[in-house]
């Protein structure tokens, strides 16, 4: 038998189309960024890192240079609370009183050597310092001049109950400045919140480096300046300096280069002094006019509790400080102050107080009242007082 013949073999099934390419993506713009979404969302990222960083730092109190608006910067820290012991304030004894001083009293007291010196010293209207609140740099300074009654104007200040104020003068902004503000600060009073730090130092207004030194600490301070005839003010420099060295030539010799001349000697201390408007200049490079009060040397004398009004409204506080507290001295032609409440008699200041100037020859008064006149008038100008110095006579 034949054998079967294979049935013929299947054929394959044809091979399936080929895929069509995908679309090609589409090209970004021109000027548009060809990265991708992790990209951009690692730049988000970033961005959101700087700007936390920049909050945080901000509210740390960064750089005076990043400035954060007001409503996110941290608000300042309260006050630190008082021990429980502790009273509001510490008045002075019924009856205390306290001696005002001339306005020609000394200014050239002793710089201080410690920090105890001062801060132990009598001040608003307490016996001594309190154990309590805390040492602060002053908010206003009595910075000048010397001989014009800063002195008398300082005692009267410290009777109110929300001044505290050194007795010495610091002398920090001229001859001790090198030792820093931690240094100066140890030596203030210690005050409690609301009360007014003060010291005086009447050579800040003929110092050259003083305007620029306090306004580098604090450039809103307030400052007073107690100012006086120039003429006179000169003399009860000789006057004081006279006291302590009685070998010193007459006052007519120091006062002029060339007296046949008429050749002031501006050199002097005593005559440099006098000259206000060379030395306020400098002052109102770095303050406004507004911040120095000016008083009358002499209205302080004739009129202290007219005066006092002016200082404590700039300051301001409370006219606390009134004609009650003084007491005018015939003999000695000056006030006293005292305690309103005080039914005793007024302490006045001591022997080395109110000193009789020496007799000077009136051509040399008239030599220098022509000499300061120019200086006067520009003062005038530059303040807008007319403190009326040039009237012949003022002096006596």
């Amino acid at each position: 038998m034949a054998p079967r013949p294979a049935p013929p073999a299947r054929p394959a099934p044809p091979a399936p189309p080929p895929a069509p390419p995908p679309p090609p993506l589409p090209l970004p713009p021109p000027g548009a960024s060809a990265k991708g979404p992790p990209a951009r969302k690692l730049l988000f990222m970033c961005s959101v890192s700087l700007s936390v960083t920049y909050l945080c730092y901000s509210l740390l109190g960064g750089s005076g240079a990043l400035q954060f608006p007001l409503a996110l910067q941290e608000p300042p820290s309260p006050p630190p609370s008082l021990p429980p012991a502790a009273a509001p304030r510490t008045p002075r004894a019924p009856g205390g009183t306290v001696a005002a001083r001339e306005p020609g009293a000394p200014d050239d007291e002793p710089a201080i050597p410690r920090a105890a010196d001062a801060s132990g010293d009598r001040g608003g209207g307490a016996t001594g310092t309190p154990d309590y609140g805390e040492k602060r740099l002053p908010q206003a300074l009595i910075i000048g001049v010397k001989k014009g009654g800063t002195r008398a104007l300082l005692e009267a200040i410290r009777a109110h109950p929300d001044v505290r104020a050194v007795g010495v003068e610091p002398h920090f902004f001229d001859r001790n400045y090198d030792k820093g503000l931690d240094w100066y600060r140890s030596v203030m009073p210690k005050t409690l919140d609301g009360q007014l730090t003060m010291e005086k130092t009447p050579s800040y207004f003929v110092t050259s480096e003083a305007p620029r030194r306090i306004h580098a600490m604090a450039r809103d301070i307030k400052l007073i300046v107690v100012v006086r005839d120039p003429v006179t003010r000169a003399i009860s420099d000789y006057t004081q300096t006279l006291s302590k060295k009685p070998e010193i030539p007459t006052f007519e010799v120091l006062a002029f280069k060339n007296r046949t001349l008429g050749l002031v000697d501006a050199s002097w201390s005593a005559i440099r002094i006098g000259i206000y408007a060379l030395h306020l200049e400098g002052w109102l490079r770095y303050f406004r006019l507004a911040q120095i009060l000016l008083v009358s040397g002499e209205r302080l004398i004739v009129d202290p509790a007219g005066e006092m009004a002016k200082v404590q409204d700039f300051l301001g506080l409370t006219r606390v400080v009134t004609e009650k507290h003084f007491y005018f001295n015939k003999t000695k032609g000056f006030p006293c102050l005292k305690k309103p409440e005080d039914s005793g008699a007024p302490r006045c200041l001591g022997k080395s107080k109110g000193r009789t100037h020496p007799p000077i020859d009136p051509d040399v008064i008239h030599r220098l009242r022509k000499f300061y006149k120019p200086f006067n008038l520009m003062f005038y100008q530059m303040t807008g007082q007319d403190f009326q110095w040039e009237q012949e006579g003022s002096d006596q």
